[in-house]
């Protein structure tokens, strides 16, 4: 189990550690993390701005000092053929992409990296697999 502070300072850890051209999937229930991790990850990756949720725009871009991160959240996609209109040709050219809920994104979300699956253990608590 984990608390908010040590999700956070492990998204730092793996933004500096996550290989150029990494797909990293983010998975769990609501308010399990997922958005505090990425932001980390991309706080870790050197971007000076803060990364928030792309709940509605779908995906934030971000500039970095090892080029491109792309914050994809598929949560309002209401089915898998709606991610066909995202650009994943760019995604996958910038030098990290991040997605949150990839299973609503079906065939369309790229093979993962790495996968991290956030879960509630208790009000401030998480749990964490990494695969």
């Amino acid at each position: 189990m984990m608390d908010l502070a040590a999700v956070e300072s492990a998204g730092v850890q793996l933004g500096r550690e996550l290989a150029p051209r990494s797909v990293v999937w983010l998975e769990g229930p609501l308010g399990a993390g997922k958005t505090t991790m990425a932001r980390a990850i991309v706080r870790g990756r050197g971007v000076p701005e803060l990364a928030t949720s792309p709940t509605y725009g779908l995906v934030h871009h971000y500039e970095g000092p090892r080029g491109s991160v792309y914050h994809v959240d598929c949560y309002r996609l209401r089915k898998p053929d709606e991610a066909a209109d995202l650009d994943w040709e760019t995604l996958l050219g910038g030098d990290l992409l991040l997605i949150e809920w990839p299973a609503r994104a079906g065939a369309w979300a790229p093979k993962p990296t790495l996968t991290l699956s956030l879960d509630h253990a208790g009000d401030d608590s998480r749990t964490m697999d990494v695969r």
